[in-house]
């Protein structure tokens, strides 16, 4: 690419990159500034936040589209990727990189394939990455027909238009992502009294799990919600989201994670019966939007949940017998289906989750950073 003159900005390269139903730039580690303040302020700059349009970037307007995906190859016996996510908000100036991204998680292989971290193997390329966020290991299976990475095929995921070759991940680690263990609080069920600023003081039966993603689980009846509202309806819902807010904050310090007020997580789900077929449905906040779907992660936790003896999920999941058990977690736009395989000798602890994504390379290029935002 024939570099014109520039004066005032910095070219950097990445692949805009779509994974699972999330979308936004990839790095190379070697790329960026290896000071963490200069790193941010250069993911900042490229994203366009805080703007809520991000007009002056690549950001779409939306968490799901403000993630970026930071790689490298790894110096971890076994391991061949490093990933680091970092979740930025459209109208926020945060980089959070304490969470996973289940859904980025599926184009980390891709783009190393892309940039020739990783070789791609006749047939498939299976490649082990850890995950930095949460130092979570997982195994990535891509389409790799003679040896040329594949982006094109027949799987299908809800929130995506069309199909894509499959991207199988099979998490091997995901109890205790961030907070300290499966259950942060030590039970399967808390009930929370919960007071906040322009909320009404209210008590509520809460189940708070991490399995890939710290999550507060409620039933939205308890919440005064059917849980089939659209997502326009949910996001409209000023009470709902102050009384989530308020809920958040106090579970948050029940589950060990201090305040978290400008954290992303936990997030936030409604649970209720249901409706399609399924195993459970679903309203997730990420924390403060209605997701439009469900993340990878949080479809992985939820699902736990269904699968728990005494979890709010109980008696509104429908999880069949067996000790492997696919749980279908509908949500606004479709569903989601997370293989879990449960503990021979104990069936209150998930041993392994696999799931299906697809991810698609969207464009290649530098994207430009004010020459005052990339100075370390």
């Amino acid at each position: 690419m024939e570099n014109m003159m520039e004066t005032d900005q910095r070219a950097i390269p990445c692949l805009l990159m779509r994974g699972g139903t999330s979308r936004g730039p990839f790095f190379l580690e070697s790329d960026l500034p290896a000071d963490r303040a200069a790193r941010d302020r250069v993911l900042l700059a490229a994203m366009g936040s805080p703007d809520k349009r991000q007009i002056d970037g690549l950001g779409g307007a939306h968490p799901l589209t403000s993630k970026v995906g930071i790689v490298r190859r790894s110096s971890t016996p076994g391991v061949d990727l490093d990933f680091l996510f970092a979740q930025l908000q459209p109208d926020r100036d945060i980089v959070d990189t304490t969470p996973n991204c289940g859904n980025m998680l599926a184009a980390v292989v891709p783009f190393a394939i892309e940039r020739g971290l990783i070789e791609a193997q006749d047939g498939t390329t299976t490649a082990r990455v850890l995950t930095l966020n949460t130092n979570m290991q997982c195994d990535i299976t891509v389409q790799t027909p003679n040896r040329r990475l594949q982006y094109g095929g027949g799987a299908r995921i809800d929130g995506v238009p069309g199909t894509s070759a499959p991207i199988v991940i099979n998490f091997l680690d995901t109890a205790g992502s961030v907070c300290e263990g499966l259950l942060p609080t030590g039970k399967v069920l808390d009930r929370i009294d919960v007071e906040g600023e322009g909320v009404a003081p209210f008590s509520i039966d809460v189940t708070c799990i991490d399995n890939g993603m710290p999550m507060v689980l409620m039933r939205a009846a308890d919440m005064g919600r059917t849980g089939y509202e659209s997502v326009a309806e949910m996001n409209a819902d000023t009470e709902l989201k102050a009384k989530l807010e308020a809920l958040r904050l106090a579970a948050g310090q029940l589950m060990g994670l201090g305040d978290v007020r400008d954290k992303s997580y936990p997030k936030m789900c409604l649970l209720a019966a249901p409706q399609h077929g399924g195993s459970i449905a679903t309203r997730c906040f990420i924390p403060h939007v209605c997701h439009d779907a469900i993340g990878v992660l949080a479809a992985v936790t939820v699902g736990t949940a269904c699968v728990l003896t005494g979890s709010v999920a109980e008696g509104l999941a429908v999880a069949g017998d067996g000790l492997v058990k696919t749980i279908s977690v509908e949500h606004p736009t479709g569903e989601f289906s997370v293989e879990l395989e449960l503990d021979a000798n104990d069936s209150q602890n998930v041993i392994r989750a696999a799931l299906l994504r697809t991810a698609r390379l969207l464009m290649r290029g530098e994207v430009m950073i004010p020459a005052e935002a990339a100075t370390e």
